[in-house]
């Protein structure tokens, strides 16, 4: 009996323990939810907070807050009122002519805090704000709303002004509240009540001025609830709350209400006393628990939403905009694009070339490097190209193999471009970097040209991605694309930087990386790059280029090679033909020899061709000689000099055997022709920089081997000669000793002895008067004595007039 006795105590005394333990446990988890949630996404949520920190009301209006200090309330909840009454000054221009604020604290009694006008700035407001105390009691909210139909507002002004009473309760008033409610609507006085802790929101809506879904707000989340009360401020034209360019739209929100439910949990055996001294009378007992639940309430909420600067998505590549404010924002970029505020490269394709993207795929670059390789490719396809670039793509792997995964130009969109990228597979396999190189050149673009003077009119680069080095040679298939003109430019990482400079022929053309996260930060490098090609030679400026090579036994047959696999190299960023770039060739050693003139090729293939072939001489040099051959012989008009465009030498020697070159040297700047000294190493810097002229227009290069390491450099020398202020008659286009006279935006030549327009035909004719031309009244003399001397003397006129002077 003892036994039982102590099992029905348990479960009568131990059980509704435990239930009240689970309700406060509940209640502990409840309290972290919030009571009023605005069913909107997080995007929306940000914006309406934002709105809501931008809004300010600076309307002629009194404003009384009507804070619950009770129980009830707590002097937590009690602390979160003010923070957030303080929270709504913010957006008040409180002033004695604007916005008066007061404060009724009330809990059993009502009692003033502070009357409207006895705080005239907005820091006073909050400070005195911040310094009222908690007062404990009971809820009295009907005699709270009494004492403000008595006294009114206190320190507010006449009935011309509009007056706003905000409440914060929870709802749980000990007495009446609606009478008294309605008594101050009918006074014209707008009514707010915002929520405080567990709101019953029955009676707040009951407080509230209709429409009621606008004048009822929650507390715990501040800038919503301020976002709320202004928006309905503005809606009812009390104030202009709203900034430039916001709108009011209404959401769906949902408010729940905690509150205490009896549920039926079933019946446990109980004593009802005992039969007799030894039984017990016993009988089935119902158990119910209490417990705290919330109850939904579904509702409309309208809120002011402002244009968010993240709308328009101004963070491009996948970076993520991050609004601060209404008008700021701030990107967070993947790597690789950083360089920007706005994940923009600062990049664009503008150039108009064909591209191959040759990527490896074999074992060595494992399948992570290639991986790496593909979204590499895709970003700078996302960055650099659009619908109206003016590139060709064409995309390629190669392991022992070639694949070519999209021909030249041949998709219709960037997206069909970017998918065929994606769906690359890797190969694995050997490392046949050299074979892939031949391939490609051979068969990677579009087909040739039938005709050999027919030239296509992009430029054609190839783009190598790899990061291993090959198995087989790279160097003769390499060189084997350059002499075709085709621009290599070459990826991959610093330990390859030989290897890939032997690749691209030019390290100008080679971009390493030294680690995985380095290589997306190269984009912005291999656009340029890219570009760089198409900016061939002078940017489409006429130029007559002559190149002048030692090819003496102090140079080396070596060396020579060097010297003309630099010339060849340079010779390709130009556009070679009869109306933009024309190229000749001098070789020399102890006499100069001309390789071909200006005007023997019209084409960059035929160029590197001819260079090509160049062989080496040997023997003594003389600099001098050679630059003297080069203006008699080679910068002339019968040689294909073109008048009326700048012409530009380049002479490479490292200075040995030029004593003899500064007079003739002098001769060619003196008449008009740009003269560049590339000089091989220091030993005769003094004689190099007097062919020179001055150390201006002297390139030192260290060694011969350092020679290509100086290409870009060389050109720009070049181009900023040929951009110079042309003078016709510098150098003097006229042949045979004929005076070059310049006239208005043309010239004319003035023969001795010789005729036609540049003096280039000899005059059989013998005449008194040698052969400068009749002047005009003398002409119209002879014409008028021999006017009836019949067709055989006017055919005389004519001709005379036409040894006379030339206009061109």
């Amino acid at each position: 009996m003892r036994k039982e006795h102590d099992s029905r105590f348990i479960k009568m005394t131990l059980i509704p323990k435990l239930a009240v333990l689970c309700t406060v446990m509940l209640f502990k988890v409840f309290l972290s939810e919030s009571l009023l949630e605005l069913q909107v996404d997080n995007e929306t949520t940000v914006k309406i907070s934002a709105a809501g920190e931008l809004m300010q009301c600076s309307a002629s209006v009194d404003v009384l807050l009507l804070l619950d200090g009770s129980y009830s309330i707590g002097k937590g909840s009690f602390e979160r009122s003010k923070h957030f009454a303080v929270k709504l000054c913010e957006a008040l221009d409180i002033s004695p002519e604007r916005v008066r604020v007061g404060i009724i604290q009330y809990s059993s009694s009502p009692r003033l805090e502070f009357s409207l006008d006895s705080s005239p700035t907005k820091e006073e407001v909050k400070e005195r704000i911040k310094k009222v105390a908690f007062m404990g009691g009971s809820t009295q909210t009907g005699l709270a709303l009494k004492y403000v139909m008595r006294k009114g507002f206190p320190g507010g002004r006449n009935s011309t002004v509009p007056k706003i009473l905000i409440i914060f309760s929870d709802g749980k008033s000990q007495g009446p509240v609606q009478i008294p409610a309605d008594h101050l609507k009918e006074k014209r006085i707008t009514i707010f009540a915002v929520g405080i802790k567990y709101p019953r929101w029955e009676e707040l809506h009951t407080l509230a001025s209709k429409p009621s879904d606008q004048h009822v707000l929650f507390a715990e989340r501040f800038d919503d609830a301020v976002n709320g009360l202004y928006t309905t401020l503005t809606s009812s034209t009390v104030c202009s709350a709203i900034p430039p360019g916001c709108k009011i739209e209404s959401r769906p929100c949902e408010r729940k209400t905690l509150e205490t439910v009896k549920e039926f949990k079933g019946n446990f055996m109980c004593w009802k006393g005992s039969q007799g001294k030894t039984s017990p009378y016993t009988s089935l007992c119902p158990y119910y628990s209490w417990n705290r639940v919330y109850r939904k309430h579904q509702s409309t909420c309208y809120r002011t939403i402002c244009p968010d600067p993240c709308d328009s998505q101004p963070c491009h590549n996948g970076g993520t905009c991050i609004p601060e404010g209404l008008e700021k924002y701030r990107c967070v970029c993947p790597v690789g694009f950083g360089g920007d505020s706005n994940c923009v490269l600062k990049m664009s394709l503008a150039c108009s070339v064909d591209i191959l993207f040759l990527v490896e795929s074999s074992s060595s670059v494992t399948l992570e490097g290639f991986l790496r390789f593909k979204s590499f490719l895709k970003r700078f396809i996302q960055s650099a190209l659009s619908s109206d670039s003016p590139v060709n793509v064409g995309l390629a792997q190669y392991s022992e193999s070639v694949q070519i995964e999209m021909k030249i130009g041949e998709y219709r969109n960037i997206s069909e471009l970017l998918q065929v990228a994606d769906s690359m597979s890797f190969i694995g396999g050997g490392t046949k970097t050299g074979k892939a190189l031949r391939y490609v050149t051979q068969f990677g673009f579009k087909s040739n040209p039938v005709f050999a003077d027919v030239q296509d009119d992009l430029p054609r680069v190839v783009v190598l991605l790899t990061d291993s080095k090959s198995q087989d040679s790279v160097s003769d298939a390499a060189k084997y694309a350059r002499d075709r003109e085709y621009f290599l430019i070459a990826l991959g990482g610093t330990f390859l930087k030989a290897d890939l400079n032997e690749i691209t022929g030019n390290p100008q053309r080679t971009i390493t990386y030294s680690n995985p996260q380095d290589l997306f930060n190269k984009l912005p490098e291999l656009g340029s790059k890219i570009c760089s090609v198409d900016s061939q030679g002078c940017l489409g400026q006429p130029l007559d280029l002559v190149f002048g090579l030692d090819a003496s036994a102090g140079v080396g047959k070596d060396n020579f090679v060097r010297l003309r696999d630099f010339v060849k190299s340079t010779s390709v960023q130009f556009d070679i033909n009869r109306d933009v770039t024309q190229i000749g060739l001098v070789t020399y050693s102890s006499h100069p020899h001309t390789v071909f003139a200006l005007d023997t090729y019209e084409s960059g293939s035929s160029v590197l061709q001819a260079i090509s072939q160049v062989t080496y001489i040997g023997g003594s040099v003389s600099t001098g000689s050679a630059l003297l051959h080069i203006h008699d012989d080679v910068m002339t008009v019968q040689k294909g000099a073109r008048p009326g465009v700048n012409k530009v030498v380049v002479v490479i020697t490292d200075g040995a055997g030029g004593e003899d070159a500064v007079v003739p040297a002098q001769k060619i700047r003196n008449n008009g022709i740009g003269l560049i000294v590339i000089g091989i190493g220091d030993a005769q810097k003094d004689t190099l920089v007097k062919i020179a002229g001055s150390e201006k227009y002297l390139i030192p290069v260290p060694s011969y081997e350092d020679l290509k390491y100086y290409e870009d450099l060389i050109v720009q020398k070049v181009c900023e000669e040929a951009k110079r202020p042309i003078n016709l008659c510098r150098p003097n286009p006229c042949m045979n000793d004929g005076i070059c006279i310049l006239l208005r935006g043309s010239y004319r030549c003035e023969c001795q002895g010789w005729d036609g327009p540049h003096c280039e035909y000899r005059n059989t004719r013998t005449t008194g008067r040698g052969d400068l031309p009749r002047p005009a009244g003398l002409l119209t003399n002879r014409r008028r004595q021999r006017k009836h001397s019949g067709l055989h003397h006017l055919k005389k006129v004519r001709l005379r007039k036409r040894n006379g002077s030339v206009k061109y």
